[in-house]
């Protein structure tokens, strides 16, 4: 008999710590693991909730745990459902540079991440996007960015004011991931 889907959601107390409580009740059987820590059993995990957080003061850690940033690259490759928010987007990237040297992380999104003292630059606001006829909503709030070119985005965000924003949400396979901390997954 095969094992029902359940949700697995990154929570850590700093790596991965955003997470809205009204998100976590909508799920149903919500279980918890720390990339910092845990290797995970993806079998039966019918969505990987990567939330935010500051991955960036933790790169020691996610780097040593290996085993887990492979098994989430594999999990994305076979296909798995991810949504990756902020700090789990950049966990989901390349590799995070900052002021001391670069950092591998997932390698599911090819793009990297500058935590750099000189790249800072805050994001701040409400946002909100439609995708797949569906309206999101939620907040940003970072200073790291993508180093070089930003990624194109599925679909335009829009600030609380109805304008336009270049934060970008990114799909690969069944993998949705942005800036954008979601009230509502």
């Amino acid at each position: 008999m095969e094992k029902a889907a359940y949700t697995l959601i990154a929570r850590n107390r700093e790596s991965f710590s955003f997470i809205y409580q009204e998100n976590i009740d909508r799920l149903a059987d919500v279980r918890f693991f720390d990339p910092e820590h845990d290797v995970p059993d993806l079998n039966g995990v019918g969505l990987l909730y990567l939330p935010g957080g500051y991955p960036e003061k933790h790169l020691g850690a996610l780097v040593a745990n290996e085993a887990c940033r492979h098994a989430i690259r594999d999990y994305a490759e076979q296909g798995g459902r991810i949504v990756a928010e902020c700090g789990g987007m950049m966990y989901l990237c390349r590799s995070i540079v900052t002021d001391d040297g670069e950092f591998p992380m997932c390698g599911v999104l090819p793009y990297q991440i500058t935590a750099r003292r000189a790249d800072r630059r805050l994001s701040l606001g409400y946002r909100r996007f439609t995708l797949d006829g569906r309206e999101y909503r939620g907040h940003e709030f970072h200073y790291t960015q993508f180093l070089g070119e930003v990624p194109k985005s599925i679909v335009q965000v829009f600030n609380a004011k109805g304008e336009p924003v270049p934060s970008p949400v990114l799909r690969y396979k069944n993998v949705l991931a942005s800036y954008t901390h979601l009230y509502h997954i």
